[in-house]
């Protein structure tokens, strides 16, 4: 599967790019309306709090509003991948990408290291190497965040093994990557309820479970809390209508779909 370059960008020199097979030299960059100062300040006042989930809310904050943006990323089976950060727009997933990279960050110069070690095993760049499933966060000798879906149910959890990468009728969802057989643990909707909902805290991320063969989940956000002490999910929203990052009181979003994955920070 092939990914569009965005048509914008400022061109950098990566100090680190080792991949597996062979990738560019340069990451592509578009800050869009920010600024690396801008950056840096909010790097700043998420510090001052304590709490890997609570420097997650607050750093997510300041990116409402931004423009849901898909295929951003740049490398496939035959197109060398390049290291994007591209802060126009977010899919679901580069929104956490960025979340993640930001928490680990003393300052806006560290963001394309940090980023590049939340989107790649070993921080090398290349298609392969790419965390293209959200259970690929967990996955690994040195993981993204820890699995907590079991933890936070309570033991409610179903535990499904599944061939990501393989769909129903053999072919594969993104070509040129191996099937990978791999235990997900979900916690089904008709569970959560409020002893389950109080296990929650604020910053985990939450991945929506899919029953498709080959997929572990349909979509991700960042767990927020919300007005009268109810939770919200804080994501890249591709609904008609919205398309943008928002908040969606968790629980109404949840009705019709079979369940969550939860992780956290480490």
């Amino acid at each position: 599967m092939l990914l569009k370059i965005l048509p914008v960008m400022i061109v950098l020199v990566s100090l680190v790019c080792t991949p597996a097979r062979a990738a560019s030299s340069a990451s592509l960059v578009n800050l869009g309306r920010w600024s690396f100062t801008n950056l840096d300040r909010l790097i700043v006042k998420s510090r001052n709090v304590v709490g890997s989930g609570e420097r997650l809310v607050i750093l997510s904050r300041p990116f409402l509003g931004t423009p849901y943006m898909a295929h951003s990323l740049v490398g496939g089976p035959e197109t060398d991948e390049r290291l994007v950060l591209d802060l126009a727009g977010l899919d679901c997933f580069t929104f956490l990408d960025l979340l993640e990279a930001l928490r680990r960050c003393d300052a806006a110069a560290d963001l394309l290291d940090q980023l590049r070690q939340v989107r790649y095993r070993q921080g090398r760049v290349s298609y392969e190497n790419r965390r293209h499933f959200f259970s690929d966060w967990i996955a690994d000798d040195d993981p993204v965040a820890v699995d907590v879906t079991s933890e936070v149910g309570r033991n409610r959890h179903r535990t499904v093994v599944k061939n990501l990468n393989r769909k129903a009728d053999g072919s594969q969802w993104l070509e040129g990557l191996p099937v990978v057989q791999r235990a997900i643990r979900y916690l089904p909707t008709g569970a959560l309820d409020a002893t389950v909902l109080a296990s929650l805290r604020p910053g985990d991320f939450i991945g929506i479970y899919s029953e498709k063969d080959g997929l572990d989940v349909s979509h991700v956000g960042l767990l927020v809390p919300a007005a009268g002490g109810s939770w919200a999910l804080r994501h890249a929203s591709s609904r008609p209508g919205v398309m943008q990052v928002t908040d969606d009181e968790l629980t109404a979003y949840l009705r019709g779909k079979p369940g969550i994955v939860i992780y956290r920070a480490r």
